[in-house]
């Protein structure tokens, strides 16, 4: 390499660079955000909240797919399991308190435990289960997703079932009151976000981070590296269960109200188009995901229907006037995840080793089947 190459390379900016100053670009319009809305009254905070927080639930749960290839169709579960656990410990209502004849916890408190409970039962779910691969893992995990809704809603005198739990109480932190003004809940969640995505890259980077690449390669292969495969994708379930957890425990504070339906198979569902669009193990993509398909289910949907139905209104069509793209939410995100796997299976945004895995499987079959054809093609 030249002189002038190796000058050019040294003042290159390395991938870490890159990330760092991404990082500190999208915290700064994060933290402009609420200036923005207050300034131009845009009403954004009540929709951003909760996409923070299903961003939250995919960082977590990209932990289980993206980093140990762990395919969890459950993941509601836990979310359900960590915002039951905060109602339990803070709800002057809850049932559990009056039995123990205990006072309402402190928020935080709860959070630390709703945390440690939802990892507790990512364990008690993956020890009988993790010996299992692909589908059938899936197929366990989708039952647990199922069971967890079920309990609830047929036990009302823990869970009110259906009625469900309310109030629920809030953080407390000296100066700032949690209550109907929207900037506390929203500079909670960036902060929960931000630790999240600490956490996740630590994990990434670590021994076990590339224990859980290991394993999601070739199992066998880790397996006679001395990688135990079971404890292995346990801690990975654990973990990825402990950030649901403490998602919920926002969740279930910010809305003063729980009840089972909140906590459905559709949920576990957006959250794993969420890392897939985004792109699965890297971090910033599953972070666009989420903000993607969180804009596109929290703003633009309304204002696209809003829109038809102006247009609607000019044209006299009663389809348009009609109109109402939440209805067409399934379809619309079903139709753009097989565009998605057709056009681009990697992802929007995928992690350099998980797009040279995907291309590397892909030359490998082809020069498969070529060697296959050749024969034919010589004795033609």
């Amino acid at each position: 390499m030249s002189i002038e190459g190796i000058q050019a390379a040294k003042e290159k900016p390395d991938g870490r660079d890159r990330r760092i100053a991404l990082g500190i670009a999208i915290m700064a319009v994060a933290i402009a955000l609420p200036f923005l809305d207050s300034l131009f009254r845009l009403n954004l905070g009540t929709k951003l909240i909760p996409i923070g927080i299903f961003i939250i639930l995919a960082l977590g749960l990209n932990v289980v797919v993206g980093f140990a290839g762990l395919l969890d169709l459950g993941y509601a579960a836990f979310f359900a399991i960590g915002a039951y656990t905060v109602a339990f410990l803070t709800s002057p209502s809850s049932e559990l308190l009056r039995a123990l004849g205990a006072p309402p916890m402190d928020f935080w408190l709860a959070m630390v435990i709703s945390t440690g409970v939802a990892a507790i039962f990512g364990v008690i779910l993956g020890a009988p289960t993790l010996r299992l691969r692909g589908d059938y893992l899936a197929i366990v995990t989708l039952g647990f997703g199922e069971i967890v809704p079920l309990v609830i809603r047929n036990t009302p005198q823990w869970t009110r079932g259906v009625q469900g739990l309310n109030p629920i109480g809030t953080p407390s932190v000296p100066g700032v009151t949690f209550g109907v003004a929207t900037e506390p809940w929203y500079f909670l969640v960036i902060a929960i976000v931000v630790v999240s995505v600490v956490l996740t890259s630590r994990l990434r980077d670590s021994r076990v981070g590339r224990a859980w690449a290991a394993i999601r390669e070739d199992q066998v292969a880790a397996a006679s590296m001395g990688v135990n495969p079971v404890s292995t994708k346990l801690f990975a379930f654990a973990m990825g269960a402990s950030f649901s957890g403490f998602a919920g425990a926002v969740w279930s504070s910010y809305l003063q109200f729980i009840d089972p339906g909140q906590f459905d198979f559709s949920v576990s569902i957006f959250v794993l188009v969420m890392i897939i669009l985004g792109g699965m193990g890297n971090i910033w993509g599953v972070i666009a995901g989420g903000l993607i398909l969180g804009s596109f289910d929290r703003i633009l949907s309304d204002t696209i229907s809003d829109i038809l139905k102006g247009i609607g209104n000019i044209t006299g069509i009663d389809a348009l006037r009609q109109a109402d793209v939440n209805r067409a939410r399934s379809l619309i995100l079903g139709t753009a995840l097989v565009v998605l796997m057709l056009l681009r299976p990697e992802g929007l945004f995928p992690s350099a080793r998980r797009r040279m895995e995907l291309h590397a499987a892909e030359e490998s079959e082809e020069e498969a089947a070529r060697q296959r054809s050749e024969p034919y093609e010589a004795q033609r």
